[in-house]
């Protein structure tokens, strides 16, 4: 059980080092724009990483590393914090809408394990989609119409869902692919 919960949370930990590292420079009180550069530096090193050792890099990390480098500009050109707010959003959006194509979580299961349990990747990777629009709609209403309550809300709900989420799709993909192999699926 452990061998393919790493093999989902390593390139999951590299898809977000950029954002992880913002989110960590903000957290000890660095300011916006050496946070923003630092992750923007980071997610670069993350793909310039995989093209040094010849891998291809996923559509996913090239639409984060894009995001990251948008929002990093954006930020640090406009200075908003109503831009700020409303960044996630934009970026959860997008994020959302690059993971309605099909097949794209495949890449976090181990080959042998993809014929036995890929169409419940695709399922999940539908469900995945959803969370980010619906997260990137409700970021949207809090930023816009409940303001005060938006660092609460960006806080707690986003990574609060998401780990939500990988609990659940890791407990029933390996319920079902273990089930699968004991009837020689």
């Amino acid at each position: 059980m452990l061998r393919p919960l790493l093999y989902a949370l390593v390139p999951l930990f590299l898809d977000s080092l950029g954002v992880i590292v913002f989110a960590l420079l903000l957290a000890a009180h660095v300011a916006l724009v050496p946070a923003t550069s630092a992750g923007a530096v980071v997610g670069c090193a993350v793909v310039a990483w995989e093209a040094f050792r010849h891998r291809r890099v996923p559509e996913l990390q090239w639409v984060s590393l894009a995001l990251i480098l948008f929002s990093a500009g954006a930020t640090m050109l406009s200075g908003d914090a109503r831009f700020v707010m409303v960044k996630p959003s934009i970026i959860y959006a997008v994020v959302g809408l690059a993971m309605l194509r099909r097949g794209w979580m495949n890449r976090y299961v181990s080959p042998d394990d993809l014929a036995r349990i890929g169409d419940l990747m695709t399922l999940f990777g539908f469900v995945w989609a959803l969370l980010m629009l619906a997260t990137a709609a409700l970021n949207l209403l809090f930023a816009l119409a409940f303001t005060a309550a938006w660092p609460a809300f960006i806080a707690v709900f986003p990574l609060a869902s998401k780990l939500l989420l990988f609990a659940a799709q890791f407990l029933t993909v390996n319920a079902i692919g273990r089930a699968r192999v004991g009837q020689g699926l």
